[in-house]
């Protein structure tokens, strides 16, 4: 007999000018699925009157950033010299590893409204204190489904492989209806897996999905039947359970407290360890002072 999902509920909060922003991982019940260890669902937001997304220069350690828009258009600047305009449809893939700074904003005549799904995903300790990287993904596989649209965003699914060079078995899924859809999902076994409504409503294995829940499925699932009775949107995110710990702290995802505190410490003196971001008309971040951490 499978093992009943587990509900997660996300945290809300609003940033900026007016953007909620639903934070489903790290959950007070759940930390991580598969590698995935962070998962914020933003807006949708009417951003068309006023700055939009302003996140000034920050630092990260031992992680990918993965930015999933919806809607909307985003642009990255990084201290390795990269500037790149993100549009819907599209993946930025941001490789920490050592470490790496960036900003987000919002460009100069952007449209009216920002919708999209920002994740981290945890690096392995072989590629843990690699280089920093960054790539753009602007063409993504798709796949049609019992009325659903399938975007392979990372990993494997159905003879697709997504661009995405990830460094832990995973796999990342948008299912998207226009109308009433239903479908049977393969899944692998030795994954786990979460489910997270993003619009609509759904679904899954005869549980009831909408937005700002989360579903977990631990390994020994083998299917999951999905469907919804109008237009809908979920976010299917899975991967082998990590094999080792990890600590989140601020925008920093490390081994122990000493790699948070190390890093900490050195991004506001101003170290060359995170290069710097140019092109931004703002100040960087400042990070605040480490507690003690959960897990130590």
């Amino acid at each position: 007999m499978q093992t009943p999902p587990q509900r997660l509920n996300a945290h809300n909060t609003v940033l900026g000018e007016g953007m909620l922003i639903r934070r489903a991982l790290p959950n007070r019940e759940r930390r991580m699925i598969g590698a995935w260890c962070f998962l914020d669902h933003f807006g949708p937001v009417e951003v068309g009157d006023g700055a939009g997304m302003r996140v000034g220069p920050h630092p990260h350690i031992g992680l990918q950033t993965f930015s999933w828009l919806i809607e909307g258009e985003i642009l990255h600047r990084d201290s390795l010299g990269y500037e790149q305009l993100i549009r819907a449809g599209q993946v930025n893939l941001m490789t920490a590893g050592h470490g790496i700074s960036h900003s987000e904003e919002s460009p100069a005549g952007h449209g009216p409204r920002m919708h999209g799904a920002q994740l981290w995903i945890a690096l392995p300790d072989e590629q843990y204190d690699r280089a920093p990287a960054f790539a753009h993904y602007p063409d993504l596989p798709l796949l049609l489904a019992g009325g659903f649209t399938i975007t392979v965003l990372a990993g494997e699914f159905g003879g697709e492989t997504a661009p995405a060079e990830i460094h832990t078995p995973l796999v990342g899924l948008d299912l998207t209806s226009n109308a009433a859809a239903a479908t049977t999902l393969p899944l692998r076994a030795d994954f786990e897996y979460g489910l997270i409504a993003l619009e609509g409503s759904a679904t899954c294995n005869g549980e009831a999905l909408a937005v700002g829940e989360l579903l977990y499925f631990a390994p020994g699932q083998t299917e999951l039947q999905l469907s919804s009775d109008a237009a809908a949107r979920v976010l299917l995110i899975g991967g082998e359970p990590f094999p080792s710990p990890r600590l989140l702290f601020w925008n920093f995802v490390g081994r122990n407290g000493d790699d948070i505190r190390t890093a900490t410490a050195e991004w506001n003196a101003g170290d060359a360890r995170f290069g710097e971001v140019h092109g931004y008309d703002g100040a960087r971040l400042h990070a605040p002072e480490v507690p003690k951490l959960k897990g130590e």
